[in-house]
């Protein structure tokens, strides 16, 4: 048994685990009660003898420590004689604003998916495109209301010069926009509307595979499309329907696309629907609204295949963990909720994340599994770790008095859209 000080101070045993490249040999450890995240990190440094300093987190028992270990054993009952297995992993730097993009209007979506771009969907109806450096290449007018949605149609090849945007908005359509990212004249041009819902749109999302699309709608409805560019127009264009006059008469060019089904079950708006990721859940989708719940569908055939209530949580956004184990709702009752989807019959959240004001928008990040940003009405972004959701990781102010409307984290850039435009961070470390 390793004796880490020669403090007089009592001790308790201690054995160490992670899943990071930094394991320690297998033994126990007595650990002096006073020591804090500090000492232990430094004890893992000393101990792996790392060329350049690395700074540990540590949980204990699924809860990060933020206290002395005396003090987490007496709020938690834990005998002396009890060795406790403490995990540790890298920590989560402060995160740095690296560039500010600002807008006339707000922002009500952001995509950081094409390498080196960031792109904007805006309430005056434009789509905008800028690059790492600040620069604004595209600037297209889609829609005739707000947008409240974009994402980015993945490509056969992520050199291609040629994307394609699927946007949705308050003018009752979706579009798709072809873009082309040639250095010499980069364009823009709508090349397909999607016309099924009877109420503003609230959001649009893709597959992994870019073949399909879905589309979310106050009408309670959830339309599923294929990405393909019809050579005729699917759907007639309405006439003297007051109902729809806030419909753009689109361009002839611009093919008019029918949904190929129409998923129905919700009692309310629905606030966002996505396809469930990873083999597993091949087939399924996942949605969210103002019904207070949260929906599993199998999409092939259209039918609503389980209902999770979660009484008075009218909800804003609906995200899943890239292991496609956990899906996450943000709530107008200032919560996140989780929902471990390894949990047998599950009837309710497994879990919330309390905030000070609405949250707004969740984003997961591709490369740490446990790791969520949450954007909220305060003007403030969050770091949370899923394995101890007491309290945030981190959070950094974004404006003042403005609120955040909209978060998607690629790599170690997070991109934040509402009230004040849009701003670009950085979040490095973690696990």
């Amino acid at each position: 048994m390793a004796s880490s000080s020669s403090s007089a101070a009592p001790s308790h045993p201690v054995i160490f685990t992670t899943q990071t490249p930094y394991a320690l040999p297998s033994q126990k450890f007595m650990i002096p009660l006073d020591w804090k995240r500090y000492q232990l990190s430094q004890l893992i440094n000393k101990a792996l003898d790392l060329p350049q300093p690395i700074p540990f987190d540590f949980l204990v028992h699924g809860e990060i420590l933020r206290t002395s270990l005396l003090e987490w054993r007496a709020e938690k009952g834990v005998g002396e004689e009890d060795t406790l297995e403490i995990e540790y992993f890298e920590s989560v730097m402060p995160p740095q604003r690296m560039s500010e993009l600002p807008h006339e209007d707000w922002v009500s979506s952001v995509s950081c998916q094409i390498p080196q771009h960031f792109i904007t969907a805006s309430y005056d109806g434009h789509l905008r495109l800028f690059d790492y450096s600040q620069n604004l290449v595209l600037d297209a007018s889609v829609h005739q209301s707000p947008i409240t949605s974009v994402c980015v149609v993945p490509s056969p090849s992520p050199d291609t010069e040629s994307r394609i945007l699927a946007s949705s908005s308050h003018d009752l359509t979706a579009c798709l926009t072809r873009i082309s990212l040639s250095p010499e004249s980069p364009t823009a041009s709508t090349v397909s509307s999607l016309h099924l819902h009877t109420s503003p749109l609230s959001s649009i999302s893709i597959d992994a595979s870019g073949s399909h699309l879905l589309t979310s709608s106050w009408d309670g409805l959830i339309g599923v499309w294929d990405t393909s560019i019809p050579d005729d127009h699917q759907v007639n264009l309405e006439r003297g329907d007051d109902r729809k006059k806030r419909r753009k008469v689109a361009p002839a060019n611009i093919k008019r696309k029918a949904p190929i089904a129409v998923l129905k079950s919700h009692t309310a708006r629905v606030s966002k629907a996505l396809f469930a990721t990873g083999e597993l859940a091949k087939g399924k989708a996942y949605s969210c609204g103002f019904d207070s719940t949260v929906r599993t569908w199998d999409v092939e055939s259209g039918v609503c295949i389980n209902t999770i209530n979660v009484p008075e949580r009218p909800m804003l956004d609906l995200a899943e963990t890239p292991d496609g184990n956990v899906i996450l709702a943000a709530s107008t009752d200032r919560t996140v909720s989780i929902f471990d989807l390894r949990v047998s019959s599950l009837t309710s959240s497994t879990g919330i994340m309390m905030h000070p004001a609405t949250p707004s928008c969740i984003a997961t990040s591709e490369s740490g599994k446990h790791q969520v940003v949450t954007g909220s009405y305060d003007g403030i972004a969050r770091l949370w770790d899923l394995r101890s959701t007491k309290g945030a990781v981190t959070s950094f102010k974004v404006w003042d008095r403005m609120k955040v409307l909209a978060v998607d984290w690629v790599g170690d850039v997070v991109g934040i859209g509402g009230e004040g435009g849009m701003d670009v961070w950085r979040i490095a470390g973690g696990s």
